[in-house]
């Protein structure tokens, strides 16, 4: 089993607040096709981050999902879909294989 997590800003590349209803898509979306999600929302994580003449900083919301299986396909072409949407360079998208307890 893995756990999918989408790391998806607040505002966009110029700072612009980002439509609350993007969100609500993305989770309908991963509800729909896996069955749930959770979604860490109320407290945005910082991310920071270096690049080639300045640094970056975003505020930042995490939905994780769970998949028996991890379709690599499916999810980089979610992720494309996701960067036009919150018009993103690049959103990540990260899995590691978890075990149940």
């Amino acid at each position: 089993m893995y756990l999918v997590q989408i790391l998806l800003p607040l505002r966009d590349n110029h700072g612009k607040p980002l439509p609350h209803e993007l969100y609500g898509t993305v989770r309908h979306e991963m509800s729909e096709r896996f069955g749930g999600l959770t979604a860490f929302t109320r407290a945005p994580a910082e991310g920071l981050w270096h690049g080639s003449d300045r640094s970056y900083r975003d505020d930042i919301v995490t939905l994780e999902v769970m998949v028996e299986e991890l379709d690599r396909s499916w999810w980089a072409e979610y992720r494309e879909s996701l960067e036009q949407r919150f018009r993103q360079e690049e959103v990540v998208i990260r899995a590691q294989p978890i075990e149940l307890l």
